[in-house]
This record gives C-alpha cells, sequence and structure tokens, in this order.
C-alpha cells in the first residue's frame, strides 16, 4: 500500500491523465442517454468541448495557470457557440481549486472570479423553462457554492503548505546554525586545550632540561647535587603527566574532574609553588603579594597561573644564563594585577609583537587570548634598562 502511495504521489500527471479518462467517459455515457431520451442531436463541438475540459483535469497540476485560461476560453466558446453543460464542465470546479492551491495569486483571484460568474452567465444562457426567478436564484446560488467551496480549500492548502514550508525552512537554518555552534565550540575547546599543552609541556619541559643540563655538568663532581637534579626532573616529570592526564580526561568526558587520577586545575595560590619550582631549577625569583587575597572565578586563577609559568618559561628560554625575575600580584579593588619581570637579555622581538610573524610566538598568543576571554588587557614587551616585562590586568568579579 505505502508503494502504491508513493507511486501515486510521484506521478500526478498520470494521476490526473486517469481521472481526465474516466471524466471523458462519464460524459460521453451521459451525452449518449440524453440524446436517447431527447431524440435530438448533440451539438457538433460537444465532443472538441469535452476533451479539451478533459485535458484541463490532465494538465492542471503541470500548467494550472495555462489550464486555468483554456477553460475560461472554453467556457466563453460554449456560450456563444451554445453547449450545453456536460459533467466535463466539472473541470472548472477543479481548475479553481487547483489554482487556488497552486497557482499565482493573480491566477488565483481570476479564478475565484470566474467562478462565482460561472453558475450566473450559465443560468442566463440556459434558463430553467419550468423555474421561477426565485427558483433561478437559488439554482444560481447552489451552482455557485462548489467554486467558493474549492476556492477556499485550495486558498487554506496554500497557506497551509506555505507555513509548512516556513517551518521546514526554519528547522532547517536552525540545524545549520547549531552545526555552525558547534563548530564553534569545538574550535575553541581545541584552541584551550592546545595552550593548556603549551603552558604545561612549554613549562615542565624546560625546567628538565635545565635540570638535566645541570645534572651532567656537576655528576663527577658533585654527586647530591646530581642526585637532586635527578628527583627535580622526576617530580617536574610526574606534574607534567598528571596535568597531561587532566586535560586528556577533559578531551574524552568533556568535563574537568578533580579527585581520582586528574587533579584540579592549577589557580592562584599554586603560583608559589610554581616560584619555588622555578628557584629548584636554578633561576632566581623574587615573589610578592600586595593588596589583601580575595576569592577569584576559576577563570581568573587559570589564567593568573598560566601567565606567571609562561613568563618564567619565556626567563629561562631567552633570559640567558645569569638572568632573574620577579613576580608581583597585587589585589586592586576592581582587578588583579600581574608583573612578571626579568634582567635577562630579553626574547627577540618578532617574538612579542602581535605574537610573532614568523608563527613562533605561541606563548604570548595564549596568554593574549587567555585575558582577552576574562576581559582583561595584557602589555608584554621588552624593559627600558634590558631585560623583559609582562603586565597583566585581570579584572575581579565575586566567586559563585
Amino acid at each position: 500500500m505505502q508503494r502504491l502511495y508513493d507511486f501515486l504521489r510521484t506521478h500526478p500527471t498520470g494521476v490526473d491523465a486517469f481521472w481526465a479518462v474516466v471524466l471523458f467517459g462519464i460524459s460521453l455515457v451521459a451525452e449518449t442517454t440524453k440524446q436517447e431520451a431527447t431524440g435530438t442531436d448533440a451539438p457538433a463541438l460537444t465532443i472538441p468541448v469535452v476533451l479539451l475540459l478533459c485535458l484541463v483535469i490532465a494538465l492542471r497540476r503541470r500548467m494550472p495557470e495555462k489550464m486555468l485560461l483554456l477553460a475560461g476560453a472554453i467556457g466563453l466558446a460554449q456560450l456563444v457557440l451554445d453547449v450545453p453543460t456536460t459533467p466535463a464542465d466539472f473541470a472548472f470546479v477543479v481548475i479553481v481549486y487547483t489554482v487556488a492551491a497552486t497557482g499565482a495569486r493573480w491566477a488565483s483571484r481570476l479564478a475565484l472570479g470566474v467562478g462565482l460568474c460561472a453558475a450566473s452567465l450559465a443560468q442566463l444562457r440556459w434558463p430553467e423553462q419550468d423555474s421561477s426567478i426565485a427558483g433561478n436564484i437559488a439554482i444560481v446560488v447552489f451552482q455557485t457554492l462548489p467554486f467558493a467551496l474549492a476556492w477556499v480549500l485550495g486558498d487554506s492548502m496554500r497557506t497551509r503548505r506555505a507555513y509548512f514550508a516556513q517551518l521546514e525552512e526554519r528547522a532547517a537554518r536552525l540545524e545549520k546554525e547549531r552545526e555552525a555552534q558547534a563548530k564553534v565550540a569545538v574550535a575553541a575547546e581545541r584552541a584551550r586545550i592546545a595552550r593548556e599543552l603549551h603552558d604545561v609541556v612549554a613549562h615542565n619541559v624546560s625546567v628538565m632540561v635545565v635540570q638535566a643540563d645541570g645534572a651532567a655538568y656537576v655528576l663527577d663532581a658533585a654527586p647530591d647535587q646530581a642526585k637532586k637534579a635527578l628527583e627535580t626532573i622526576s617530580s617536574t616529570g610526574r606534574q607534567a603527566l598528571a596535568e597531561m592526564r587532566r586535560l586528556l580526561g577533559v578531551l574524552r568526558t568533556g568535563e574537568h574532574q578533580e579527585g581520582g587520577e586528574y587533579v584540579p586545575q592549577p589557580d592562584v595560590e599554586q603560583i608559589e609553588d610554581l616560584v619555588e619550582q622555578c628557584r629548584g631549577s636554578g633561576l632566581p625569583v623574587d615573589f610578592k603579594i600586595e593588596g589583601t587575597p580575595r576569592p577569584l572565578p576559576s577563570g581568573v586563577e587559570l589564567t593568573a597561573y598560566r601567565i606567571v609559568q609562561e613568563a618564567l618559561t619565556n626567563t629561562r628560554k631567552h633570559g640567558g644564563p645569569n638572568a632573574g625575575a620577579s613576580v608581583r600580584l597585587v589585589y586592586f579593588d576592581d582587578g588583579l594585577g600581574l608583573l612578571v619581570e626579568d634582567d635577562g637579555k630579553g626574547a627577540p622581538h618578532e617574538l612579542y609583537e602581535e605574537g610573532g610573524a614568523d608563527g613562533h610566538g605561541h606563548g604570548l598568543i595564549g596568554m593574549r587570548e587567555r585575558v582577552g576571554m576574562v576581559g582583561g588587557t595584557l602589555d608584554a614587551g621588552p624593559r627600558p634598562g634590558g631585560g623583559f616585562r609582562i603586565s597583566a590586568l585581570l579584572p575581579l568579579k565575586p566567586a559563585h
């Protein structure tokens, strides 16, 4: 049954042609019966008129406007040439419905006007001899109703189809918007994970490299110092692995996991541990906190930690062997200030101006992105007396 329905729906012209043949047969039978009852011959143009009206039925959905004009011409020909109505004139009602449902607006209005006038013109041309004036009027009203109902039904179908088409278009647009938002969210998450991986790997690996070089240098002369350096490498590696597991856990589950296998995100309180780690790796760091510490949003906590981490990593990479650094955290009424300075030779110029034209300044690009996400400001560049300076202001909001 479903196959038959699908076939009929996909072949509308074939279905209309079938009903046109049926209507033609009914019209022939009716005309033959009429001739036998009256004993008169039908007008010579009856068969051509019936054929053309059946053609209107067959092609009504393929060419609704043209079939409406053809039907109107046939109706005028019937009036002028005195071809009485036949069952094939039912095609007028059908084409009025079709044009109202699928045709152009001008054709729909024309169909309504023609349909309302058709019964009156037919009654004037072929009046009922045995009926009174009131009876003729009643006949006109009765014959006009099918045309009016056909047009109303067709126009309702047009409105319904337009409504469903609008709903489908809206659903498709919303689906595209959801896909676009999903792609943006995925890209943002990938960028966030990339920043996290860069900060974790760059900092911890640089500490491990410095400690490994130091251990190799003093391995024979000072075994105790070499052993301490190896212990630092081991603890730093474990910390890096722990943070890497946390990031991989985020990628797998989409959520930050606390406790168990994954460590919580770094916060401002851990900056002091970060400074101690840098001191243990041989980088002198002066650390001070000014103002009254207060609760911070988690995004600001992580941003502050990563900025200090990246700044100290850059000092080790670009500051030279005798560089020292200072870290200042200042709690203002409306923001948290960060100032990280070193007295080394500073980073190359192309790494801090707009992220670097050569594409290597990913650390500073990540800083700017992090600060921008929390609505803060960042200034990075060389100090007047030598070295490098990074200054950031992060807005404070009550932690929830």
